[in-house]
């Protein structure tokens, strides 16, 4: 684990020991005036004062001869001799003067010769870089030793185990790696073990620990330790405290852990137990301390969890536990911290909120009960829990209103109550709360006014959400001044306007403010820009918001994002900020050119979105100075000039979206650079010659949309190896040449469009390997690209279906489409096509198909839109069309079809049939009006099953049952004769004779009937 992941840890660790955890071995030094040690200390001592660096002058009264009166000196009474040598951090993480206290430097072997040293804690200090000094190991009286927290790294030397006298050992959160050595296994007076923080590299639990039968405290958090615990470790009974946290331990907690009866503290949390809570933990009734979170536990907790009675804190949360929480909680009378978070649980709001008589309610400080699937409405009771600071019950499906009586919670520091069903207005007693930090009850049905009330005590708030609910309005005065300086605003769908919110003015602290889709139709104040330059989110999108953009100045925020989309801002885009790395002024007014700048100060961008608007002139060449780019639209403008050579430096872009402008020239070859784009969009340009073939080098290209440009070329076969391709959209080109069949190797494509091009050939049997379209698997989910937060852009194409072009955002990822008309494509519809039974559109209109309609297209279970008009189609209307129950739209006009239209099902609500079989005069059916042939007046509209559809179905059958009824009479009758014919010679050269002759007349009554059915067939087709 390197350093930064121990300065992460450093907070919670600290916590952790101030809450009494992480006791160790106190020694209490002697301060003794006028009393100094001997010459050889006093000189060791001085050269450890030279190896170390004292930026705070802790060490400064290390002067003169009195050395057992310097401080973290400590000396023994009877001997003079120094015994203690204590130089921790006194100062708390959290305070200002933390890092400057910490010791830096080195320890100097000169502490050596301090021979009779029992104790030595040099923890919370900077030792960066440095290794543990093996020359510890050498100090054979000491019994205390703690090196925690310090920076030091390396391996933990193997002279370690010569300290035979050592009680207490804590080298926990530094950056020691490598294997623990076994010489530790000597220390047989071993009461605390604290390794925390130790990168083990998942390296086996050493078995040794098992015989250190006086530990106390077993600290192992962070160890990297992988695969069962040891049995044995239930073996010792001594234990009192067994952190193991974040490990790699699996396997389910066998029913030994009741062994350890004296443990106070047991820390399992963050491993890969499994299976249920033996309900022998109940054996540790001295346990004040349960963390088993971070798990995979299952099934129920044990009611015989009841009876920890000493337990304060109790965290389950993160699991897969499940059912209703026993009701034997309500004995842990001491229980002050209770976590049930993100497990399966449900039924109606747990039993002790609503019991007027527990003891929780004068215990209970923190409880979270978020993200599961608790339901009923929040008792009135909740507000009899006066010590509550915590409360999450977030991600469940309670109902109800909010309770008036939480109110009454005196001590709530933080509420959070966001993603439930609750509804009714917010209580007005919420205002009364005057140590609320934090309030979220975003993404619920809560409805109604909020006023000054609401927020009346209010003074500490700093964190406020009420986003994302049904409506609530904010009905404060013009004049009004909150009580609170929030960092944290989202108010996203409330109601503020119509004016902008005078009240923000007031905040001068705020980091995030959403108030998106609040009602605003104003301009934005002058002071707006200054006070808000500084924020790191900025969402005011979707308002009528008018007028120019405000005027953000630089700041030294690192990471801002500015969302400003989707209102009515006009003129001219303001120049960009350096220290903004995610920007949206789409779907604005905004015009004229990009603004200039200098030195190419724009690097920090992740995120330009500017689409929608009427911006001018040529794409800048210092946007592809921002290296860091991912996503990049500006599309529908009116941009022009050619795209620039040097775009191909955003190596990192993911999406390259500029459809919908004038940008004319080639498509730059440079554009296969950026090998981690995703999407690709060019629609709608004037875009011409051919293709690059670097874009080949786009291998997790999802998106390519050229549509809609003057490009001229045959379509690439090597498009079929971007093995990640889903959407293929080449439309309204001047495209030519055959389909290769290496595009049937994109087995993820779900859209193919290459209509109204110029495309010869024929369509490929091979089409079904589309396989995507064969079930509609919901394939293609977007992500955020690696954005922090905000709106992600929405990928979105269009498509011609049901005879209208729509555009597909939010339910892109369900569709799947073929598109070939308009071309020049020959030949039949091969029957393999119809295995796409996940398709939705097919439309191959307008081209010089012929043959039959395929008699399996019945098998296109999903397909709502079929159009096949304006070919050379011949045959019948196969009859499993009528199996399509999700057909809307079906075209198969000016076509050579001919026989019965098939009825049934989905066929009969289609509307205007007459417009859907127009041009084909040789059909026949109820839906055109016109009789078949046999039908009487009363016959149409019905329609015998039994029957064939259409003449030539009949005349097909006449002639199958003609050939097929020549065949096996004459063998039979062959065999028979060859049979007799085997034992007389002379009937055999007469046989062979008659059936030269008789062969030959065969043939000729074959001849003559084939065409007698052949000229029967075309005077039908031909309607007499």
């Amino acid at each position: 684990m390197g350093r930064s992941g121990v300065v992460i840890l450093l907070p919670f660790v600290l916590v952790f020991m101030e809450l009494g955890v992480g006791v160790g071995l106190q020694i209490n030094r002697d301060h003794q005036s006028n009393v100094s040690c001997t010459e050889g200390e006093l000189k060791a001592l001085l050269m450890f004062r030279e190896s170390l660096i004292d930026h705070s002058n802790r060490l400064s009264s290390w002067v003169g001869e009195y050395c057992c009166t310097w401080t973290g000196v400590g000396c023994s009474k009877r001997t003079r001799r120094v015994v203690n040598l204590d130089l921790h951090n006194p100062i708390p993480y959290h305070s200002r003067n933390y890092g400057r206290a910490r010791l830096r430097g080195e320890i100097s072997p000169s502490i050596l010769n301090l021979r009779h040293l029992h104790y030595i804690d040099m923890s919370n200090n900077d030792f960066s870089g440095s290794q543990i000094p093996e020359f510890l190991g050498s100090l054979k009286n000491l019994r205390y030793l703690d090196l925690s927290l310090s920076y030091f790294e390396g391996q933990i030397s193997p002279q370690f185990g010569n300290l035979s006298n050592l009680q207490h050992l804590n080298l926990g959160f530094n950056n020691l790696q490598g294997p623990i050595p076994d010489t530790l296994r000597r220390l047989s007076s071993l009461s605390f073990l604290d390794l925390s923080g130790f990168d083990g590299s998942f390296s086996p639990m050493p078995s040794w620990l098992c015989k250190m039968s006086s530990l106390v405290h077993l600290g192992l958090r962070l160890v990297w330790y992988h695969g069962p615990i040891l049995p044995c470790l239930w073996n010792l009974t001594s234990l009192t405290f067994l952190d193991l946290f974040w490990n790699a331990f699996e396997g389910s907690l066998p029913s030994e852990i009741g062994n350890l009866t004296q443990l106070t503290v047991l820390d399992l949390s963050q491993n890969s137990f499994e299976g249920s809570v033996p309900s022998e933990i109940s054996n540790l009734t001295q346990l004040t301390v349960l963390d088993l979170s971070g798990n995979s536990f299952e099934g129920s907790v044990p009611s015989e969890i009841g009876n920890l009675t000493q337990l304060t804190v109790l965290h389950l949360s993160d699991n897969e536990l499940e059912g209703e929480i026993p009701n034997t909680i309500r004995n842990l009378c001491s229980l002050s911290s209770f976590n049930l978070s993100h497990n399966k649980f449900n039924g109606e709001v747990p039993f002790f909120l609503g019991n007027t008589s527990t003891c929780l309610q004068k215990s209970l400080k923190e409880l979270k009960l978020g993200s599961n699937k608790f339901s009923g409405f929040l008792p009135n009771q909740l507000g009899e829990f006066k010590m509550l600071e915590v409360l999450d019950i977030s991600h469940n499906l309670f109902g109800g209103p909010i309770p008036a009586s939480i109110g009454r919670l005196s001590s709530l520091r933080w509420l959070f109550a966001y993603s439930n069903q609750l509804n009714g207005s917010i209580p007005s007693s919420l205002g009364q709360l005057s140590r609320l930090e934090r309030l979220d009850v975003s993404n619920n049905s809560l409805e109604g006014m909020v006023s000054e009330l609401h927020f009346a005590k209010l003074t500490r708030l700093e964190w406020l959400n009420m986003s994302s609910n049904l409506l609530i309005v904010v009905n404060v005065s013009i004049q009004w001044v909150p009580p609170f300086q929030l960092q944290i605003i989202d108010m996203a769908s409330c109601k503020l306007g119509p004016q902008f919110p005078p009240w923000l003015q007031t905040q001068k602290h705020v980091e995030t403010l959403v108030i998106s889709n609040a009602n605003i139709s104003d301009t934005v104040p002058d002071w707006f820009g200054n006070l808000y330059s500084h924020i790191n989110l900025l969402d005011i999108s979707h308002n009528q918001i008018c007028g120019k953009l405000p005027k953000f100045q630089e700041s030294n925020v690192t990471a801002a994002r500015i969302f400003l989309n989707s209102n009515k801002f006009e003129g001219p885009l303001t120049p960009f900020l350096s220290h903004v790395t995610e920007l949206d002024f789409s779907d604005n007014l905004l015009s004229g050119d990009f603004p200039l700048v200098d030195d190419n100060i724009y690097k920090s961008f992740v995120y330009l979105k500017l689409s929608n608007n009427n911006l001018t002139g040529d794409i800048p060449k210092y946007i592809c100075e921002m290296r860091n780019l991912l996503i990049l639209d500006l599309s529908k403008n009116r941009l022009s000039g050619t795209l620039p050579w040097c775009i191909g430096n955003l190596q990192e872009l993911r999406v390259l979206d500029l459809k919908n402008n004038n940008l004319d020239g080639d498509i730059p070859s440079s554009l296969g650079s950026l090998t981690l784009l995703n999407s690709l969009h060019l629609r709608n340009n004037m875009l011409h010659g051919k293709i690059p073939s670097s874009l080949q080098n786009l291998k997790y290209l999802r998106i390519l949309d050229l549509g809609d440009n003057e490009l001229t070329d045959i379509i690439p076969p090597w498009i079929g190896e971007m093995s990640h391709l889903r959407f293929l959209i080449l439309q309204l080109n001047k495209f030519h040449g055959y389909i290769s069949p290496r595009l049937c190797h994109l087995s993820a494509l779900q859209v193919l469009d290459l209509s109204h091009n110029n495309i010869t050939g024929r369509i490929h049997r091979c089409f079904a390997n589309f396989t995507a379209m064969v079930v509609n698997q919901n394939g293609i989910v977007f992500d955020n690209y690696g954005l922090t937060a905000g709106p992600a852009y929405s990928e979105s194409i269009l498509n011609y279906i049901k005879g209208i072009q729509l555009e597909y955002t939010k339910t892109l990822q369900f569709l799947t489409s073929i598109d070939i008309s308009n071309n020049q494509i020959v030949g039949e519809i091969p029957e393999e096509v119809m295995d796409l039974t996940g398709l939705l559109s097919f439309n191959a209109s307008k081209n010089h198909l012929n043959g039959r309609i395929p008699r399996k297209i019945g098998n296109m279970k999903a397909l709502e839109s079929l159009d096949l008009s304006r070919n050379k189609l011949s045959g019948s209307i196969p009859p499993s069309l009528s199996a399509l129950n999700f057909l809307s739209y079906l075209n198969l006009s000016f076509n050579n079809l001919s026989g019965r239209i098939p009825t049934g099902n989905q066929l009969q609500t289609l509307d205007d049939p007459s417009s859907i079989y127009m041009g084909n005069n040789q059909l026949c059916g109820p839906q055109i009006l016109k009789s078949c042939h046999g039908d009487t007046s009363s016959d149409i509209g019905h329609h015998d099953p039994h029957v064939p559809e259409s003449k030539d179905e009949e005349d097909e059958s006449e002639r199958l049952a003609f050939y097929t009824a020549i065949g096996p009479g004459f063998l039979v009758g062959f065999l028979a004769i060859c049979g007799i014919l085997h034992f007389k010679k002379s009937w055999r050269y007469a046989w062979f004779q008659f059936v030269e002759n008789t062969y030959n007349n065969l043939l000729v009554a074959v001849a003559v009937k084939a065409i007698w059915v052949r000229r029967k067939f075309h005077k039908d087709e031909m309607g007499g």
